[in-house]
């Protein structure tokens, strides 16, 4: 508790001190016959406009779903990390130990896919394939916690292998979901579709914590497997969501500044 209110107060000295030098920007420059008068727009009007963007565009919402239904896993993996932490290693402490390690494992997965833009194939593929590798992932990590695995001494090596695949995962699926938005989000809404599908995926992160406390009173195992059960209706809904032909944000392969799919 020391440590968050500590973090909480520097970073509202950090903002207080910075303050001064935002106040003396400049509003602009150019002839002000340039100057477009800004216009007033509601939230609730970008958010409706995003939605209907999104319910239009076949990839977006493929996009959107599946990544909602994903992230509703994840959020409950997340709560499940101190609690396997404690299960397999005595200190839940541990738990942020693993979430270092599926940070570490997406950050070195999402530059290697940078090395080659192109080599992973559309973003859409990997968005399919990183929803079906968390399944995986959370399915392994739910067998180390299982008195079996246990037993026999391999938790702790299944559980750093479950947490080096989800981090493999969830980093390209990010990717790959920017990519697909980047290319189908119409010039004039893209602010909106953004937003609006940060919004979802939020809301599913929101979900999946909230249901992962019942579900871990229940069964720790149990509770692993429905949410490898999740990422499965994930993909699910990915394949229920059947696209139209990809565009490319009205730039075609080979001009210049085309750089594969990851933006």
């Amino acid at each position: 508790m020391a440590g968050a209110a500590t973090a909480g107060a520097a970073s509202i000295a950090l903002i207080a001190l910075a303050l001064p030098a935002a106040w003396t920007l400049p509003e602009s420059h150019g002839p002000p016959a340039l100057r477009t008068p800004p216009q007033r727009r509601s939230v609730t009007g970008d958010l409706v406009s995003g939605l209907r963007a999104i319910v239009r565009r076949r990839p977006l919402l493929r996009g959107t779903a599946t990544s909602t239904v994903s992230y509703v896993g994840v959020g409950m993996f997340v709560v499940y990390c101190p609690l396997v932490a404690e299960r397999v290693f005595g200190d839940a402490r541990h738990g942020a130990l693993l979430l270092a390690v599926v940070a570490g494992a997406a950050l070195v997965a999402n530059a290697c896919l940078a090395r080659r833009p192109g080599g992973a194939g559309a973003p859409d593929r990997m968005l399919w394939l990183s929803t079906v590798m968390l399944a995986t992932a959370f399915c392994t990590a739910a067998a180390a916690v299982h008195p079996a695995i246990e037993a026999a001494g391999y938790a702790a090596p299944l559980l750093i292998t479950a947490a080096v695949v989800a981090g493999a995962a969830d980093g390209p699926q990010l990717t790959a979901l920017i990519a697909i938005r980047h290319r189908e989000a119409p010039e004039h809404l893209r602010s909106q579709i953004f937003t609006t599908g940060a919004s979802f995926k939020i809301t599913g992160f929101a979900i999946g914590s909230a249901l992962a406390g019942p579900l871990a009173t229940w069964s720790l195992s149990g509770a692993l497997a429905a949410a490898a059960g999740v990422e499965i209706a994930a993909a699910l809904a990915y394949a229920a969501c059947r696209a139209e032909r990809p565009r490319h944000s009205g730039q075609a392969v080979g001009e210049p500044g085309y750089r594969g799919w990851i933006a």
